[in-house]
This record gives C-alpha cells, structure tokens and sequence, in this order.
C-alpha cells in the first residue's frame, strides 16, 4: 500500500509540473518594463506547440501607449505592416517555408518609443498554424486566463533620444517590406541573456498556482506514505 501511494503522489507531482511548464509556454514580448519616453527594441518570442502542424504566422497588435517605427528583418520570414493614420497598428511575420516546428521557437525585434503618457503596453498575438488553427493569445494579462497577452510595465523615466539624434519616433518610418529606413534596426539590441528574459516575465499567474498546487500536493502525499509507514 505505501508504495503504491508513493507511486502515485510522485505521477501525481510530476503531472501537474508538465501542466506548468506548458502553460508558462506562450507568445510573449519583452522588456517586461520599460520607462515613459524611452526607445525600445522589443523582442516577441514565439514558440510552437502543436503537434503535427508547424506555426507559418504571426501577427502582433502594437499598443497605442508605443510608437513602432522599425522593424528587424528574419531570415526566412515576411513582415507586413498595418498603419492606421501613418501609424503602425500592427505587426506580421509569415513564413516563406514550412515554419516553426512544434520542438521549435522564434523570435522577432521591433523598434519603438514609449508614449510619455502611457502606464502599461498589452500586446495581442495571433499565432497562426498550418491546419488554418490560430491561438489567440488575448486574454488578461497576469490572470488565470489560459490565453493570456503578454503585458510590458511603464514606469516612470525621463525622455530619451534613439541614439541617432531623434527628439522623437514619427520620423523614422519603416518600409513596408519591414525593411529599416536607413539606420541599424539592431543598435538598441539587447544581448542574448536580455532575449531571453520574456519566457519568465511572461509567466502567468494561473501557471504560478499550478507549481505551488504541485508542491502542496507532493508534500501531502509525502506524508502521508510517512505516516502510514510508521503506523505499519
């Protein structure tokens, strides 16, 4: 009986963890904060996670609270651009190939300044299959949504130029191949430790209470099987 119980409350544990992890696996866009004014070089990281199908498209929805004027050229990716009003309204990436395989992710840069008024930047991704499903990940941000868009905090800060002299953003249109009007899309780059910090800060609160769940439950079980055992 007691190893049994412990079988079951070690699946048990390790069930729950693999609902985590796949939960915090999610389109998501860093930096998780940034300062009112500033330019920014925003990183949408994208994994695949169906099976059988590869992911050939991805589109973002730029926040009013950010100004994008530029964009990174990807290998092997098409950028399209939506405008409202000569304002980048939203971003797409489609792939010239197969596309992200489910073992595989991604990730696209764009450009941007920070609005002086703005207090929280919410994207919204639609992430696209080759099966025609699309994953709208537009839910609420930093809630049990199953879904949820990524969130980038705004915080206080002072005004900033881009580096080339620029007082402000509007300037600086992207073509729309995606390709950058003349300076180096990549000069405001962060390193490859920075890239990789979305896939924490996107990291919902639903996910947060699945791994403390997972670890409630374990130690229960855990103490139960000790209990038993000293009975025995």
């Amino acid at each position: 009986m007691v190893s049994k119980t412990l079988r079951l409350s070690v699946l048990l544990g390790l069930l729950v963890m693999l609902v985590a992890s796949v939960a915090s696996a999610h389109v998501t866009v860093s930096p998780a904060e940034v300062a009112k004014g500033s330019f920014e070089v925003f990183t949408v990281r994208v994994p695949s996670e169906t099976k059988d199908t590869h992911t050939i498209e991805v589109r973002v929805a730029v926040p009013e609270g950010v100004n994008i004027t530029r964009t990174e050229p990807k290998a092997g990716w098409i950028t399209e651009l939506e405008r409202t009003d000569n304002r980048i309204v939203s971003v797409t990436w489609r792939a010239e190939g197969e596309g992200l395989a489910d073992t595989e992710f991604t990730e696209f840069r764009m450009q941007g300044r920070v609005a002086e008024d703005a207090t929280e930047l919410v994207w919204r991704a639609y992430q696209t299959y080759a099966d025609d499903s699309v994953a709208e990940w537009i839910g609420a941000p930093n809630t049990d949504s199953p879904m949820p868009a990524s969130l980038t905090t705004v915080i206080e800060g002072e005004a900033q130029d881009d580096g080339h002299g620029h007082s402000h953003g509007g300037s600086d249109a992207t073509t729309d191949a995606g390709q950058p009007a003349s300076e180096d899309p990549t000069a405001q780059a962060p390193s490859t430790d920075e890239a990789a910090a979305p896939a924490a800060s996107g990291v919902s609160t639903a996910t947060l209470w699945i791994a403390i769940v997972a670890v409630v439950l374990s130690a229960l079980a855990l103490f139960i099987v000790l209990t038993r055992g000293r009975k025995a």
